[in-house]
């Protein structure tokens, strides 16, 4: 099995933070934080152990990936992955359904 660096970019934290929360809600609704610790991770190993079985986020280029997902803390997320050489991904983007 083949195991790639995983590197998680600033954009992907400015699209999580205008997502989530700095801080968990009244009613104890996820924070940005919360999603870093607990969903994060697994969302990290998926890309480093399986990015050639993740779906092309655009059709022909298979240097950028996308993950669908279910989260521990949100209802689904789509995490694009982009491979920028010598087998390093930077995970560049994510969207939430809370």
């Amino acid at each position: 099995m083949t195991r790639r660096e995983v590197r998680v970019t600033d954009s992907f934290f400015v699209g999580l933070d205008s997502q989530l929360r700095p801080e968990r809600g009244p009613n104890g609704e996820s924070s940005a934080t919360d999603f870093i610790v607990i969903d994060l991770p697994t969302i990290v190993e998926q890309f480093a152990t399986s990015f050639d079985d993740l779906a092309e986020a655009i059709p022909g280029v298979p240097s950028l990936r996308m993950l669908v997902g279910t989260g521990a803390l949100v209802r689904a997320y789509v995490v694009h992955g982009i491979e920028v050489g010598d087998g390093v991904i930077d995970l560049v983007a994510i969207d939430i359904d809370p």
